[in-house]
């Protein structure tokens, strides 16, 4: 199957089960390499991005441990995903994601590492900021709310509501050698705080009143 069929399909069944709207899509350039960093509180959080009308390209960095569903398996390696082992330091899908980004594409991430079991933030990791960096390419947070009902209220037709918030692009600068691990978490920290300004407080988790999201918040 094609990638633009599998989009429309997914598109189909996904609207036809949710109430799904997407808001911000000016934020998410129309070409060229970028970087969305999202929060991540279900399954199907990386067909929400795979379904966007902006960048059909988009694919993204997805936790291996996927492959022993068969079903989204497929799903997954139909639209191109870059399969990432989280359990060690997996630099080859590091250097695919980055060759890929420097090809031009839309590569999506989860800064967490994992999906958060109680729909609140993770503590973020640094490769999303590693990855980043040596593309060299900008960053446009993106926060969903209200994956996490999806399958329970789809199967008892609710019609969950789902809303994908796309934030403003910003770059990192380059980090400073006698600086780099502070900077690193520093970086971490502002990925994190940008996805948490664009959700309900309720969300906000490990990152819970953290300053920076105040500020930004008044930005936008």
């Amino acid at each position: 199957m094609k990638r633009e069929t599998l989009q429309r399909i997914l598109r189909r069944i996904i609207w036809g089960l949710t109430r799904t709207t997407y808001e911000g899509m000016e934020y998410l350039p129309k070409e060229g390499g970028v970087l969305i960093t999202t929060n991540h509180m279900s399954r199907l959080d990386t067909l929400l991005l795979f379904i966007n009308s902006q960048r059909l390209d988009v694919t993204a960095l997805v936790a291996d441990k996927y492959k022993k569903y068969p079903l989204f398996r497929w799903l997954l390696e139909t639209g191109g995903i870059i399969w990432l082992d989280r359990e060690n330091a997996d630099f080859g899908a590091i250097r695919a994601a980055v060759d890929a980004l420097k090809q031009g594409l839309a590569m999506g991430i989860a800064p967490e590492g994992t999906r958060s079991k109680t729909a609140q933030l993770l503590e973020g990791k640094a490769g999303a900021v590693l990855v980043a960096l040596k593309a060299g390419v900008p960053i446009v947070p993106v926060a969903i709310a209200g994956s996490e009902v999806v399958i329970k209220k789809a199967l008892t037709l609710r019609f969950p509501k789902v809303t994908v918030r796309f934030g403003p692009a910003y770059t990192l600068p380059p980090l400073d050698p006698a600086r780099r691990s502070e900077q690193m978490k520093e970086y971490t920290d502002e990925i994190m705080c940008r996805i948490a300004a664009l959700l309900p407080e309720k969300y906000h988790g490990f990152y819970q009143g953290h300053p920076r999201i105040k500020e930004l918040q008044t930005e936008m």
